[in-house]
């Protein structure tokens, strides 16, 4: 099974390191591996926790805005994976 797109980076959060996702397609949770790849970004990370509105939620799906602890900076408009299994 290939990679999955599932959202684009809205914003980023440098105090905290918070990835803001649009989740635009498919859905993550927590322990899955995402992929952020954009003109300078281009790691993998394993999802440790997902926040909507500051609350804490163990799935995101299609049309959420999430927050996604990240330990690496990520930039507006890169995109966002689901590693494959």
């Amino acid at each position: 099974m290939a990679d999955v797109q599932v959202g684009v980076v809205r914003n980023f959060f440098a105090k905290l390191s918070v990835a803001a996702i649009e989740v635009t397609g498919g859905e993550f949770q927590v322990g899955d591996v995402l992929w952020f790849k954009g003109y300078t970004t281009d790691f993998k990370e394993e999802v440790q926790s997902i926040q909507e509105e500051k609350e804490a939620i163990t799935k995101a799906v299609k049309g959420q805005l999430v927050g996604v602890q990240v330990k690496e900076r990520v930039r507006e408009k890169d995109l966002v994976y689901k590693v494959a299994d």
